[in-house]
C-alpha cells in the first residue's frame, strides 16, 4: 500500500513540475512571440483603442499616420498621405485585413506597447504604453521621379545606395490605393480588396508588388553575371576572340538556332561584346562556362533566394539548376547565359546585380529602415548595414564596371542622352516573352549605376509587355536617366528638377 501512494505522489509531483515548467517556459522563452502576436486579445484590444506610431520618410515627411474618427469601437484609424505613391511599401493598416507591408513588418513597434520601467511611480503603477516612430530610408523626391518617368505603364524602378544597400526609391505600378482599406466600412473595405486582388489586361494585381514579388526574364542585363563568372572563374575567356556571326545553332543537340536582334552579326572578344550586346557570342560563352560556373555566380549575386529585405512577401529570382542545365545541354546553357528560357529576376534582384559591381563587388542586404524612435525621441533600433554576398573580388568588380561604362559610351545605351559628368555604367536588357514567333513582346530592362568612380546609387527598372520593336534603351533608358540626375543631384544638395530638362514634371 505505501509503494502505491509513493508511486502515485511521485506521479503527482512529475505532472506539478511539467506544468511548472511549461509555465516557466511560456512566461520567458515565448514571452516576446505571444507578445507580438496579433491573435492576443491585449494585443488586438491596443490595435483598435490606440492610436500607432507613424512611418516617416527620410526627410520625415509623414508617409502614415493615425487620425481620430468619430467612432467608439473605432477611435483611431490609418491615413497614408501620400496613397499610391508609397503603397506597395508603407502597406495599410486594416480593421478587417490586418496588417500589410512596414506596417505589418514593424507592427510590434507601431502598435502601443509597454515601455521600459525607468522610475518608482512606474514600478508601482506599472509601465507606461506608447508606440514608436519608424524612420525610412525612402526618399520621397526620388519615388515621386520615379512614378512620373514610369508615366503609368505597369513596371517597376528601384534605387539603391551601393554602399549600404538602403533603398532610396521603390515604386511599382499596378499599385493601390490604401486609403480605402482602412474605411471603418466593411463594404468599402471589402469592394477596395476585391478591386486590388483582380488582374489587370497585362494579368498583374494592385496588391502585388512589382518590385519584389513579380519576375521576368532579365535579358541582356544577365549578361553582366556571365561577364562576372567569366572573370572569377574562367579569365582565359575574357580574352577569347569568338567568331563574327549572326546565329549560332545546336546541332546535333536541337534545331534551336540564337540569333543576334535584328539579325545583324556581331562577336569579337567581352571588350567587344557585352557593349553590343552580342546574344550568339555570349551564348557561346554560357557553353564554354558550363553550368556549374554559370549556376555558382548567379546563386552568389542572390539568385535562387529570398532577398533580405525588410518587406513581408518578396519573392526569390531564379536560375536553373546544374543537373537541369547538364540534361538540357548547350540551348539552355546558350540561353541562360543571356537571362532567357528559365532565367527569372525581380527589379530588385537586378538593382542588387548593379549595387554589387557598383560597391567593389560586395553586395549589401538592401532594406527600408533607417531607425526607430521612442516616445521620447530616443533610438531603440538603428539599422546596421550588412553584406549579404560577395560575388566579386575588387578587380573583378572593377573589370565589369568598365565594360558597363563602354556600354554607355559606345554601346546599346549610348542612344540614351546621359549626362558626361554623370559617369554612368549601365547594361540594357531586352527579354522575349517567348521563344517563338507567337506573341512577340518583350520584357525591357535597364540596370545602371553613378558615377561610376565614386557610386552612390544604383538602378534597376523594368517595363514589361512592350512590342518587339521596343527595346530597353529605349523604353527602361530614359527611366533610368531620370532617376540617374534626380539621384546624383539630391546627393549633391541640389533641386532635381534643375538638373535634367527630359523627365517629366
Amino acid at each position: 500500500m505505501r509503494g502505491r501512494i509513493t508511486g502515485l505522489t511521485a506521479i503527482v509531483l512529475l505532472l506539478f513540475g511539467l506544468i511548472l515548467g511549461q509555465a516557466v517556459f511560456v512566461q520567458i522563452h515565448r514571452a516576446a512571440a505571444l507578445n507580438a502576436n496579433p491573435l492576443n486579445p491585449r494585443i488586438s484590444s491596443v490595435a483598435v483603442k490606440d492610436p500607432r506610431g507613424p512611418i516617416l520618410a527620410s526627410n520625415g515627411l509623414v508617409l502614415a499616420r493615425s487620425i481620430r474618427t468619430r467612432s467608439s469601437t473605432y477611435p483611431w484609424r490609418r491615413s497614408y498621405p501620400l496613397g499610391r505613391l508609397t503603397s506597395d511599401i508603407v502597406g495599410y493598416d486594416s480593421v478587417k485585413y490586418g496588417t500589410f507591408g512596414l506596417e505589418q513588418e514593424y507592427n510590434s513597434y507601431l502598435i502601443s506597447h509597454h515601455q521600459p520601467v525607468k522610475s518608482l511611480e512606474d514600478l508601482l503603477v506599472g509601465p507606461k504604453t506608447a508606440f514608436d516612430t519608424v524612420s525610412l530610408t525612402l526618399n520621397v523626391t526620388l519615388q515621386q521621379i520615379a512614378a512620373r518617368a514610369l508615366a503609368g505603364r505597369v513596371g517597376a524602378v528601384v534605387a539603391l545606395d551601393p554602399r549600404n544597400g538602403a533603398v532610396l526609391a521603390m515604386f511599382s505600378n499596378p499599385s493601390f490605393d490604401p486609403a480605402p482599406l482602412t474605411s471603418l466600412s466593411n463594404r468599402v473595405q471589402d469592394t477596395a480588396r476585391e478591386a486590388d486582388l483582380a488582374r489587370d489586361s497585362d494579368g498583374f494585381q494592385a496588391l502585388n508588388n512589382v518590385a519584389t514579388q513579380e519576375t521576368f526574364p532579365p535579358g541582356s542585363t544577365f549578361k553582366v553575371i556571365t561577364t562576372s563568372a567569366i572573370y572569377r572563374y574562367y579569365p582565359a575567356l575574357a580574352t577569347v576572340y569568338i567568331p563574327v556571326r549572326t546565329c549560332i545553332g545546336f546541332v546535333p543537340y536541337s534545331n534551336q538556332t540564337l540569333c543576334n536582334s535584328g539579325y545583324s552579326p556581331c562577336g569579337g572578344t567581352i571588350q567587344e561584346m557585352l557593349p553590343a550586346s552580342c546574344d550568339p557570342g555570349y551564348g557561346q560563352l554560357g557553353i564554354d562556362l558550363g553550368g556549374q560556373f554559370l549556376y555558382n555566380q548567379a546563386t552568389q549575386f542572390g539568385y535562387d533566394q529570398t532577398p533580405p529585405i525588410d518587406l513581408p512577401l518578396a519573392n526569390p529570382s531564379y536560375f536553373p539548376s546544374v543537373s537541369y542545365l547538364s540534361s538540357n545541354g548547350p540551348p539552355s546553357l546558350a540561353y541562360s547565359a543571356i537571362g532567357q528560357q528559365q532565367v527569372r529576376a525581380t527589379a530588385l534582384q537586378n538593382a542588387l546585380v548593379a549595387a554589387a559591381i557598383a560597391n567593389g563587388g560586395e553586395e549589401m542586404a538592401p532594406h527600408l529602415l533607417r531607425f526607430i524612435t521612442n516616445a521620447q525621441g530616443t533610438a531603440v533600433v538603428r539599422y546596421k548595414p550588412r553584406m549579404w554576398h560577395h560575388p566579386l573580388g575588387k578587380q573583378e568588380a572593377a573589370n565589369v564596371s568598365q565594360l558597363m561604362q563602354a556600354v554607355v559610351t559606345k554601346g546599346t545605351a549610348s542612344g540614351v542622352g546621359f549626362l558626361y559628368q554623370d559617369d554612368v555604367a549601365a547594361k540594357t536588357g531586352t527579354a522575349q516573352t517567348s521563344l517563338t514567333n507567337v506573341n512577340l513582346l518583350t520584357d525591357d530592362w535597364m540596370i545602371a549605376f553613378a558615377p561610376a568612380s565614386a557610386p552612390v546609387v544604383a538602378i534597376a527598372v523594368v517595363v514589361p509587355n512592350q512590342t518587339d520593336y521596343d527595346f530597353g534603351a529605349t523604353i527602361a533608358g530614359p527611366i533610368v536617366k531620370c532617376m540617374v540626375e534626380g539621384a546624383l543631384a539630391i546627393n549633391a544638395g541640389q533641386p532635381p528638377t534643375n538638373t535634367y530638362t527630359t523627365c517629366p514634371s
